[in-house]
């Protein structure tokens, strides 16, 4: 039997995110299940393989059909080994991923960064088809890249290109990061960072509609962020300006290095839309070059958390074919 179909995991902190995929990118099947943290992820494999094994059976597919498997994990790849050096909030260190589950379902399995592989799903499948050479950013707890050269991810000598979240944007007194450094991007341009900012900023202005909310729910949300500026808030209006303008440089920094055709930012402040876009093409177009700026255009992603696993499929297809 001929392998038609292609398999792609995506695996986060909450759940596992699985797809079928045509070879030609087709989407036959979808589905989840929760991450079992228990025991550093000990579980979480053996989840997925019984998971995919009623799927095909509901199908009636079997391996024999599949041309291989794609896996996205939070973390740091040793792409040459297909094992986990670290993977954030799910637990595994130096973890041979690729061999157990290859073995578990009897297709070959490639894994690499999930959001390596979501810049390849919206390569394949969404905002950027028409694109050989583009950045994905993701904005949302923190902030992801993935890089396309030439129609390949870009992985550098120790598959850490693309990390764009860990640059270095305030030098001195910055916020902690995870990461262990201080006053990198995701500190301040990811949903954590934003809110973080806010709640710094509504100090001493309690006439701040922001200042209200956060008083009286204890809690805010990047939504609320942009919907305050939205409504005139000069709080909120600086604190996105001061993100996007951190964002923008650090992109426009990126665009002159890679030069590349197209920019997409997706992860769940890109819910924004143009109330994002627009400050950060404005600083943008600040730090990139003519010639950059008149060749690069930017797209919010399109396949919201299909990315992951579309990404992984395209990367099946492309390590397997």
């Amino acid at each position: 039997m001929d392998s038609s179909y292609l398999l792609g995991i995506d695996v986060g902190g909450t759940s596992v995110k699985m797809a079928i995929f045509s070879q030609q990118g087709k989407l036959i099947d979808k589905w989840s299940i929760a991450t079992n943290q228990k025991n550093n992820g000990e579980f979480i494999l053996e989840d997925i393989s019984v998971s995919v094994k009623e799927k095909w059976q509901e199908l009636d597919m079997d391996a024999s059909q599949f041309a291989g498997t794609g896996v996205g994990v939070p973390g740091f790849v040793d792409m040459n080994h297909g094992t986990i050096d670290f993977a954030v909030n799910i637990g595994w260190k130096n973890y041979p991923i690729s061999s157990i589950l290859s073995k578990q379902l009897s297709t070959p399995v490639i894994v690499d960064n999930d959001a390596n592989l979501a810049a390849a799903g919206e390569y394949w499948r969404g905002a950027a088809v028409d694109a050989d050479d583009l950045i994905l950013l993701t904005l949302g707890t923190g902030v992801g890249g993935g890089i396309i050269v030439k129609g390949d991810i870009l992985h550098g000598v120790a598959g850490m290109a693309g990390e764009i979240g860990h640059v270095t944007m305030v030098d001195e007194g910055g916020a902690p990061c995870n990461c262990g450094k201080s006053g990198c991007l995701e500190t301040v341009a990811s949903a954590t960072g934003m809110v973080r900012m806010a709640k710094e900023a509504i100090e001493g202005h309690t006439d701040s509609m922001l200042y209200k909310i956060c008083h009286e729910k204890k809690e805010l949300t990047t939504k609320e962020i942009f919907e305050c500026a939205k409504n005139g808030d000069k709080v909120a209006k600086k604190v996105i300006d001061d993100a996007m303008y951190y964002l923008g440089l650090a992109t426009a920094n990126m665009a002159n290095v890679l030069n590349p055709q197209k920019i997409v930012i997706g992860g769940g402040v890109s819910a924004a839309g143009e109330d994002l876009l627009q400050p950060l093409r404005y600083h943008y177009d600040r730090y990139a070059l003519p010639k950059v700026k008149e060749h690069t255009t930017f797209a919010l992603a399109d396949l919201g958390n299909d990315a992951g696993v579309a990404g992984a499929a395209w990367l099946a297809k492309a390590k397997t074919s």
